[in-house]
């Protein structure tokens, strides 16, 4: 039982790293989306598009900084 303890947290951190790039994409489209959306909304293209694509640049970054810190712990 002890030897798969250590195969647990390594796959545990492995899975954790992985899904950075996907952290990182989605955010991006959830505020690309969400800025297309509203521009189309309130006829304000592109403004809006690049701003929430800009915020959604900064969340998944954000994502990627706190699963850094949680794999330093």
């Amino acid at each position: 039982m002890t030897e798969k303890q250590p195969e647990k947290t390594l796959l545990k951190q492995l899975l954790e790293a992985s899904s950075v790039g996907i952290h990182l994409v989605v955010s991006t489209f959830v505020g690309l989306a969400i800025g297309y959306g509203l521009d189309k909304l309130f006829g304000t293209s592109p403004y809006l598009t690049v701003i929430f694509l800009i915020i959604g640049i900064i969340a998944g970054f954000r994502e990627l900084i706190r699963i850094a810190k949680k794999q330093e712990e």
